[in-house]
């Protein structure tokens, strides 16, 4: 493998792991602080994919869509939150299993007859469609690199949220110990609500901005979600920076597995997976 080509393979190992982190955060902060097992959280991913189509379609523009989805899915979160998943905080996990597993198959029928089961591909914008030479017959595009930005700007922005503010030292508090944090009048419910919401935006936005690379299809959220649970086990649950490293190592050990070593490509990710767990049960940061 030459430079160009290990520069090209980096870069999008980076961008795929950083893709991961997004919609590895959200998991791990409902799973971490609210104790909820969301099976139904790669749907979110799929939701955000039909939207950016979707409105893109509507209104002409990805960016619009973009703002709009991003939206449309806080909205969605604090809706479910409230009429549902506020109700299974306290039930055994098996019922949190169920009742996430039964929206998966609910969100699929939804998205069936609103969006149909068509294959459908998003635009990438005209600005956004150039790419950068590396080499004379080589080159790499300026969307992924766009990607790349906005998951590292939403992972400083996540960083800073939950270390340097009051709402971020409020959903500290309620991870490390619910019933203090309600004896000191904090309304952990409303925190709950929050942290909902932004796991579901999230989700939402990492399905946005991949649908211009991933094209749009039925059960797209289906074959993330099991990446993703493999990145929450790795950085360990709960913890936001765990998630972070853990999907970077997954995306270089994924995508340079396809390329050096295709025949067992599959396996790696969940061989590392074994490995961390052999060596740090709780995986490799506590909450």
């Amino acid at each position: 493998m030459d430079l160009a080509n290990f520069l090209i393979q980096l870069l999008n190992s980076v961008q795929y792991g950083l893709l991961l982190f997004m919609l590895a955060a959200g998991l791990t902060l409902i799973f971490g602080i609210m104790g909820v097992v969301n099976l139904a959280h790669g749907s979110f991913y799929m939701l955000g994919a039909y939207l950016a189509w979707s409105l893109s379609s509507m209104t002409g523009s990805f960016t619009l869509a973009i703002i709009g989805g991003a939206v449309l899915s806080v909205v969605f979160g604090l809706a479910l939150e409230r009429l549902l998943f506020r109700h299974f905080y306290q039930r055994d996990h098996l019922d949190q299993v169920l009742l996430t597993f039964g929206l998966i198959y609910i969100f699929e029928e939804m998205r069936s007859i609103l969006w149909g089961d068509d294959v459908h591909g998003v635009k990438i914008p005209e600005l956004l469609s150039a790419s950068i030479p590396l080499t004379d017959n080589m080159s790499y595009p300026v969307y992924r690199l766009f990607m790349s930005g906005v998951c590292i700007a939403l992972a400083i922005g996540l960083y800073l949220l939950i270390s340097k503010t009051r709402l971020g030292m409020k959903i500290r508090a309620g991870a490390f110990n619910r019933d203090m944090t309600e004896s000191l009048g904090i309304n952990i419910k409303l925190i709950h609500t929050i942290v909902f919401a932004i796991g579901v935006a999230l989700a939402t936005v990492a399905g946005m901005i991949a649908s211009p690379i991933s094209s749009v299809y039925p059960n797209m959220g289906s074959q993330v979600l099991i990446m993703c649970f493999v990145v929450v086990v790795i950085g360990g649950i709960g913890s936001v920076r765990g998630a972070l490293i853990s999907a970077l190592l997954v995306g270089l050990v994924d995508t340079f597995g396809k390329v050096l070593l295709p025949q067992v490509a599959g396996m790696l990710v969940y061989m590392l997976m074994a490995a961390v767990l052999l060596w740090k049960p709780e995986g490799l940061f506590k909450q």
